[in-house]
């Protein structure tokens, strides 16, 4: 099965990424919005994962979980990757944050001990909303983007990281929750 590591956001982030996804899903055609519902902060993508290894990766971040409490997180800034001119994914950002970079250290540490492959770019945390299919007239959404690359639209408190799945359909992604472990706890 496909699975990553996340944490949820909480409602009000969720009801302004819909509120801007609404607004630019009139502008263009050309892109494929992300379901509100399937936005996240992917903390680390481990891909196919066997299922007699998931016991061992729910005993690596329930002991994770430990090291790390809840901290927050600001959702600021809109742009796209790999960037305005050749955009495939449009993107909310999360400022950076020295709580947050130390868990996604130790996960892709741990996580790269039970094989899964360590990362070797930057981590650059971010909220995937939208995927260009077609760069034809969507002009008018990367001005209204760029107009918001400053924009705050609220916080993240993180006190819960997820053991997410993910199935492929040809509706999109479905998620589910496998596990969860609250930042903190013993």
């Amino acid at each position: 099965m496909r699975c990553f590591i996340a944490i949820e956001l909480p409602q009000d982030i969720k009801e302004s990424i819909s509120s801007l996804i609404d607004k630019l899903r009139h502008i263009s055609k050309g892109i494929r919005w992300v379901p509100v519902e399937n936005i996240h902060l992917t903390i680390k993508f481990l891909g196919e994962v066997k299922d007699d290894l998931i016991p061992e990766i729910e005993k690596r971040l329930s002991s994770i979980r430990m090291n790390h409490g809840s901290f927050s997180v600001a959702v600021r800034r809109t742009g796209a990757f790999p960037n305005f001119k050749y955009p495939n994914i449009l993107w909310m950002g999360i400022d950076e944050s020295e709580d947050l970079s130390r868990l996604y250290s130790d996960i892709d540490k741990t996580m790269s001990e039970l094989g899964f492959e360590k990362e070797n770019r930057k981590f650059s945390p971010h909220l995937t909303i939208g995927r260009v299919k077609d760069t034809k007239g969507i002009e008018p959404v990367f001005k209204e983007i760029y107009t918001l690359q400053d924009n705050l639209f609220g916080s993240i408190e993180a006190k819960e990281i997820l053991l997410m799945k993910s199935v492929l359909k040809p509706t999109g992604a479905e998620y589910s929750k496998i596990a969860g472990f609250k930042l903190g706890e013993r």
